[in-house]
């Protein structure tokens, strides 16, 4: 890149920034830049992109939409001069400006919008528009064909101002990212009844070593510091792995570690679908 598209670059990732949108650079692709060293891997918790980041404080783009800032010293840093350097475009958090963009990725996607969708503020796009709304609410990739929902945990391209009144969220806009949960194949309500044939007691000891299991399942849900999901998946399948075919889990074993990850934050479906994949991973 020359040194004027890369000051062209930074000059409206500092106006942005000044008007209160966090920004960041993004590469050829659309994709942000990859993790510093301190963070390769994601060594420090975070996860790029859609992810919730961890609790690395490194002055680099080093965790997708969670480096996007309105800091001009970061963004003027030296740490961040060969983000720019390499940069392609200037990205935004929708939710960290309080917006939601619609992506609509054709024309088909469009004419729906325009159709079904209250009217709102448009950013033209190669393919379609972006359609912003006041307001943030969780995002969503292909809630319908050709159309994204950026907003909280997301970036997106800065591609002007667009035209029009910027319109406040409506219901119409939420209920795109609502998906009915998918029926479980196996529902964790029915484990009153042993997995496979038991005697319904724990075969590896005694009840106490069920308890003690289930006891130390929660407080490693509870003590997990960052990568939620993961950490209830594979509690669920170490808990499964150890007592799931001896016939001793009841319901309300199952409802103690549910509650220890609802309690982290996890959806009852999450929790479903979590101790759903842990039975099929075992072949249960």
């Amino acid at each position: 890149m020359t040194h004027d598209a890369q000051s062209a670059l930074l000059s409206t990732a500092l106006h942005l920034a000044a008007s209160g949108v966090p920004v960041l650079p993004l590469r050829a692709g659309k994709g942000p830049f990859g993790n510093c060293p301190t963070c390769t891997g994601n060594a420090c918790g975070g996860r790029p992109n859609m992810k919730t980041p961890g609790p690395c404080q490194c002055p680099r783009p080093c965790h997708g939409w969670a480096a996007a800032t309105t800091d001009p010293h970061v963004l003027n840093s030296r740490a961040w001069a060969s983000a720019w350097q390499h940069a392609a475009t200037v990205a935004y958090h929708p939710g960290g400006a309080g917006v939601t963009v619609v992506d609509l990725d054709n024309a088909a996607a469009v004419d729906w919008a325009r159709q079904s969708l209250p009217a709102t503020r448009t950013v033209p796009t190669s393919r379609g528009q972006h359609w912003l709304y006041r307001g943030t609410m969780p995002s969503a990739n292909g809630v319908r064909p050709g159309v994204d929902i950026k907003s909280t945990m997301a970036y997106a391209r800065w591609l002007g101002p667009g035209t029009g009144a910027t319109a406040a969220l409506r219901d119409s806009v939420r209920a795109l990212a609502v998906k009915e949960p998918s029926p479980p194949r196996r529902a964790p309500q029915s484990l009153t009844v042993p997995l496979r044939s038991g005697q319904g007691e724990c075969r590896h000891r005694t009840p106490v070593y069920l308890d003690r299991g289930i006891a130390m399942a929660e407080q490693r849900i509870t003590e997990a510091q960052s990568a939620i999901h993961t950490t209830v998946y594979r509690t669920f399948l170490a808990v499964l792995s150890a007592h799931g075919r001896c016939g001793c889990l009841t319901d309300a074993h199952v409802a103690r570690l549910f509650t220890a990850a609802q309690a982290k934050g996890e959806s009852p479906r999450h929790c479903t679908d979590a101790w759903t994949n842990a039975l099929t991973t075992l072949g249960m």
